[in-house]
């Protein structure tokens, strides 16, 4: 028997009676491994091979560069600060046992003890992430959607290395609660679960995933992230530390997991251009907005804000930038989706980020609240655009 005609044997069970509760479940597995047989019994058809499932799945492929490179960095990162010893965590101890040295500029010690940080956060996310998911979809009789799979892949990469997993539980909860089920689920949500996890954390946990010591895998490191260097400094700070423009671009600096190589990135925003996933008037606005609002900041100066001093192109390679234009601006739930909102909400994040880096250098990231920010104001834009369209078309019927 093979494995289709199992599964159509098993339907109806799930269909009707005891485990009838349970068919989400049952769904989630059938549609995950094949295409669903559902079809449109009348007018109007609609021909498209995209559909939620090719979509979510162009988005996953797209992010695996970032994944690969924070696999990379983060045990490169180790590795680099720990001289060349044992970096003094279980997961060195595992490389130990695995006969590879510690030495940076070995790439596989550099990959595996990176993968043996990073895949803990992401089995943790997408079990609780997913047993939440599953439990709202039960309960309300919806079919369990693959959206999670991207927000539990993209959450990983916005934490620091050293996160406890128990706080990852915790922040992802919250997230997939607060930030998408308590407003009706999958499409319904106003604010982006991933960021709105991390923004908990942020707040409710802040020594676990900001200051000095969370940034780089070793225990009792004290080392801040370029960004925190510029704020602190300017552009003295970055020499100090010997970071320079390449290693950021690459991603051979510290920060949370997934987000400190453009390069990588990049390469997922070609992926989602390409096919259509994601908005490029986003991406495109989002750089403007950021170019214009730090050159401003340029031109006025500042003697005791070092960060007046930096420039686009810093902006551009620094902190979570990238990951959060091309990856969660876009996110087509909670972002714009009128043709001139789009421009603006871009243009909205671009500002917000720079302002938020800029006037509070205490707290010199600012793309996640820029992203937040920007999200409760999609709603507003939309609506201002689709009611001027309506008043056009009314006055050209004008008779």
């Amino acid at each position: 028997m093979s494995l289709r005609s199992f599964l159509d044997k098993q339907e109806e069970k799930f269909k009707e009676g005891k485990l009838k509760k349970y068919y989400p479940l049952f769904e989630a597995l059938d549609t995950f491994l094949y295409s669903t047989n559902e079809t449109a019994k009348s007018p109007s058809f609609v021909r498209d091979a995209i559909d939620l499932k090719r979509t979510m799945i162009t988005v996953f492929i797209a992010l695996l560069p970032a994944v690969f490179m924070a696999f990379y960095n983060t045990g490169y990162q180790a590795l680099l600060a720990s001289g060349g010893t044992n970096p003094g965590t279980w997961q060195a101890g595992v490389l130990a046992w695995l006969g590879l040295p510690f030495d940076p500029n070995n790439f596989w010690s550099d990959f595996i003890l990176g993968a043996i940080h990073f895949l803990p956060v992401y089995i943790v996310t997408l079990a609780v992430g997913g047993f939440w998911e599953t439990l709202f979809a039960i309960v309300r009789g919806h079919e369990i959607n693959e959206g999670f799979l991207v927000t539990s892949l993209l959450f990983p990469m916005i934490v620091p290395p050293t996160m406890p997993l128990w706080e990852v539980a915790v922040g992802i909860s919250f997230g997939v609660v607060f930030g998408k089920e308590v407003f009706g689920g999958v499409g319904m949500n106003v604010l982006n679960p991933a960021l709105t996890g991390r923004a908990f954390l942020f707040f409710a946990y802040p020594a676990a995933i900001s200051g000095d010591k969370v940034w780089v895998a070793v225990d009792g490191l004290s080392k801040a992230t370029p960004l925190a260097k510029f704020a602190e400094s300017g552009m003295h700070g970055l020499q100090q530390a010997s970071v320079t423009w390449s290693d950021a671009f690459w991603g051979f600096i510290p920060g949370s997991m997934g987000e400190t190589s453009t390069f990588a990135i990049l390469i997922g925003a070609v992926i989602l251009i390409a096919t259509g996933i994601a908005s490029w008037r986003i991406m495109l606005s989002i750089l403007v907005g950021m170019v214009a609002m730090s050159l401003t900041f340029n031109l006025i100066g500042s003697d005791t804000n070092p960060m007046f001093a930096m420039s686009p192109a810093w902006h551009f390679v620094l902190g979570g930038f990238a990951l959060g234009t091309v990856f969660m601006a876009t996110d087509p739930v909670t972002a714009a989706v009128t043709k001139q909102g789009q421009v603006i909400y871009g243009l909205l994040i671009g500002v917000m980020v720079v302002l938020v880096r800029v006037v509070n250098p205490a707290f010199p990231e600012g793309m996640m609240l820029a992203i937040l920010f920007g999200n409760v104001f999609a709603p507003i834009i939309d609506k201002i655009f689709i009611n001027a369209n309506i008043k056009r078309r009314q006055l050209r019927n004008v008779v």
